[in-house]
């Protein structure tokens, strides 16, 4: 098949989040399959000047946007099997930050127009063009409209994935002729109208032919208000062609086996040595105090409400009675910052606040600790989780999204699962089962050992995710 995936960002060129990660792993996994795939991207600041040596010009051409007509320019890089199109337009890419700009729409909407005029330009004629959250979410609408026009989209379906539905793309109904170009009867029949504003990712979940979530939980959760974010009754109306798929990760990038930097190497079968050798580099590079038999409790998130910090704020000083140390990265919200700082001055070598992103920490944050915190209100998916676990952390989360289908909670009676779990929002609940995860570390290190082996040993590969594409690409196809 003849795949076209639309991602306003994508790893290793440039990333904020998940979405990158997908863009990266789901296009390499399906062209491993045999698959045309190509990959639309803006060309942002932001990308590195090692990769823009590597690409090589296309053509370019003039989108109209409304009523403009605007510069496009297309770059290609093959990368892991994968055509890589960059849409080049410097007016609105060349910015320091990718999104939060006052013309965001604008400059989606066009990148949205350039997507949809791009097969057409390179005369090449994709079966499917999958696009992603809300940046692309004009995609779907716009294939409504012009696949008559341009031959090489007459056979196009449309796939939309919702990564997290709390970012939906909501304007004011005065964008919708001057600045993305549709007439009103988009809004007046209810495609994009939402409560007198347009709503991109409204228009896409209506107007594509299927669509996913990043996990089957997350898109059972979607069919309630609390998650839905008010598009609760979209999903249920349109649930006949809804499916969520669970995301993978890199298992090669993320390899405890392999060479990465880290201070030692380790496997599952054998995890003690190499783990105890990235413990003790962890312990020095936070400063933490250099003790091997104490655990470590490690949160790498964006420290924001959804991710559940207030649980965990709720209960901090509780959790540092333990005999434990904890460590923390990430940035966000100020109150948690605050916390998190604070703790460090009255837990000296016990706590550390890292407040910052750096990703060699990260990785040896995921090595070198034993128990990985993740109490998220809300998580459509979630990688760290998998991360943690294939490097022999053994995970701590809330029953929610990806995390309830990829952490099985562990069962002393029969010695199975991969880490803990609790049900509801509530800061008592998680603190017992995290004494129970530390109750477990210190007294039963057989089962310990049991708990990490099933974490890294187990599949996330992008395999049968991308396999579960494929059957719905084919499928709506014919």
């Amino acid at each position: 098949m003849r795949i076209l995936f639309a991602a306003s960002e994508a790893a290793p060129f440039i990333k904020t989040g998940g979405l990158a990660d997908v863009a990266g792993s789901l296009p390499t996994a399906l062209a491993a399959k045999g698959h045309d795939v190509k990959v639309i991207l803006p060309l942002y600041e932001g990308i590195s000047g090692d990769w823009r040596g590597q690409m090589t010009f296309l053509k370019y051409f003039d989108v109209t946007l409304a009523w403009r007509s605007v510069y496009c320019g297309i770059f290609q890089l093959k990368y892991n099997g994968v055509d890589y199109w960059f849409v080049d337009n410097e007016y609105y890419f060349k910015r320091w930050q990718l999104y939060g700009h006052f013309d965001d729409c604008e400059r989606f909407a066009f990148f949205s127009r350039a997507v949809i005029e791009t097969p057409g330009q390179l005369d090449w004629a994709p079966d499917i063009i999958h696009c992603n959250d809300w940046q692309t979410a004009l995609v779907p609408i716009y294939l409504l409209e012009e696949k008559y026009r341009i031959p090489q989209l007459g056979g196009a379906r449309s796939v939309y994935t919702i990564h997290n539905i709390e970012y939906q793309g909501r304007y004011g109904d005065q964008v919708l002729q001057d600045v993305i170009g549709l007439d009103v009867s988009y809004f007046n029949e209810g495609m994009l109208a939402f409560y007198d504003d347009v709503n991109l990712m409204k228009g896409a979940i209506m107007a594509s032919n299927y669509v996913t979530t990043v996990s089957p939980t997350y898109a059972e959760e979607l069919r309630l208000p609390f998650y839905a974010h008010g598009l609760a009754g979209v999903i249920n109306d349109q649930s006949a062609k809804i499916q969520g798929i669970l995301n993978g990760i890199d298992m090669d990038l993320y390899d405890p086996s392999k060479p990465s930097g880290l201070p030692a190497s380790f496997t599952a079968k054998a995890p003690a040595k190499g783990k105890a050798a990235c413990k003790q580099a962890l312990q020095q590079a936070v400063g933490l105090n250099q003790d091997p038999d104490v655990p470590i409790i490690a949160c790498i998130s964006r420290l924001v409400g959804h991710k559940g910090f207030s649980l965990v704020t709720d209960v901090l000083h509780e959790i540092m009675g333990m005999n434990v140390q904890m460590v923390v990265l990430g940035t966000g919200e100020w109150q948690y910052e605050d916390a998190f700082r604070t703790a460090q001055g009255q837990y000296p070598g016990r706590f550390s606040a890292q407040l910052t992103y750096s990703g060699p920490l990260s990785t040896l944050i995921y090595a070198g600790s034993d128990i990985f915190l993740m109490p998220s209100v809300s998580e459509p998916c979630g990688l760290s989780q998998m991360i943690a676990m294939r490097y022999g952390t053994v995970p701590v989360v809330r029953e929610t999204g990806g995390l309830r289908d990829t952490v099985y909670p562990y069962n002393k009676f029969e010695g199975t699962g991969r880490g803990f779990t609790f049900s509801d929002i509530n800061a008592g609940d998680m603190l017992w089962v995290l004494r129970e995860a530390v109750g477990l570390y210190y007294d039963n290190k057989e089962a310990w050992r049991g708990l990490q082996k099933e974490g890294m040993t187990a599949d996330f590969s992008w395999d049968n995710s991308a396999q579960q594409y494929l059957d719905i690409y084919q499928r709506i196809s014919g």
